[in-house]
């Protein structure tokens, strides 16, 4: 593969640009950056990782992969933009969420396509993503997009339809992770710490948990027993979880990001 082509250079863009270039799995002199309209954007990448800026859509019509990594709101005008320069031995990767495969290839044209859904931790190569592929994906082309993700963490293949949920769960799932640990940072503060003291508490033990999930056999419901003594402080912090409906939340968070996805896919 000698040219990758991303339209759009946001943070996904960006995290798959410095896992593959960090991971050398593809190098920066086969990467290039298009977007609507922020020239300035372009030039930081163009500063920080050594890609290329396509100045006019006719030099995509050589590239041998082609990255949709737009705001999906922008997708419509931007297929529009692309698809009279689009070779048809061009293949795409689709990290839009809510974008169906069937919509991509009526804009596009049938070609091979593959669509994921990856989250920001791509930049330290531990992205947890999932992928559909359409029927035009051959054996080859499918090891080809697999170890382009595999690069930047793990990726699972799944029926397209269940993409949905892997958006709410993985694809949006480091935002509601740090958004519990603003609020555990405030209240360690509050308590008296430095925000470097309960930043290294906090990471830590976010990592050693899910470390624990990772290595062991114990379910999430065990570790936490094992954790939570009879009359103990964690006892006490679960009950306050428990009066506050901490699993009605979360269950609200995943289903309302869920049902999102499925009518970004409608259009709406």
């Amino acid at each position: 593969m000698q040219k990758i082509v991303f339209m759009g250079a946001g943070s996904m863009a960006e995290a798959l640009i410095h896992g593959w270039i960090k991971n050398e799995v593809v190098p920066a002199n086969q990467i290039y950056v298009k977007n609507r309209s922020n020239v300035e954007r372009l030039h930081e990448l163009k500063n920080i990782y050594g890609v290329h800026i396509i100045e006019q859509l006719e030099e995509i019509k050589d590239a041998d992969l082609v990255i949709l990594a737009m705001k999906p709101k922008d997708a419509k005008v931007a297929f529009e933009s692309i698809a009279p320069y689009l070779s048809e031995n061009t293949a795409i990767l689709s990290v839009l969420a809510g974008i169906a495969i069937e919509i991509i290839e009526k804009a596009l044209g049938v070609r091979p396509i593959a669509r994921v859904m990856p989250n920001t931790s791509a930049a330290i190569g531990m992205a947890a993503s999932g992928i559909a592929f359409n029927k035009y994906v051959n054996e080859n082309q499918k090891r080809m997009y697999l170890r382009l993700l595999e690069a930047v963490g793990i990726v699972i293949e799944v029926e397209e339809d269940k993409l949905h949920a892997v958006t709410a769960l993985s694809g949006s799932g480091p935002a509601y992770l740090y958004y519990l640990m603003e609020a555990w940072e405030n209240i360690g503060t509050e308590f008296g710490l430095s925000k470097e003291t309960v930043r290294k508490l906090m990471v830590q033990t976010v990592a050693g948990a899910a470390m624990m999930l990772q290595t062991g056999q114990d379910e999430p419901c065990v570790l936490r027993k094992k954790v939570t003594s009879p009359g103990g402080t964690t006892e006490a912090g679960i009950k306050a979880l428990e009066r506050h409906r901490f699993n009605e939340a979360i269950y609200a968070c995943i289903k309302s990001a869920e049902a999102r996805s499925r009518e970004l896919a409608k259009g709406q």
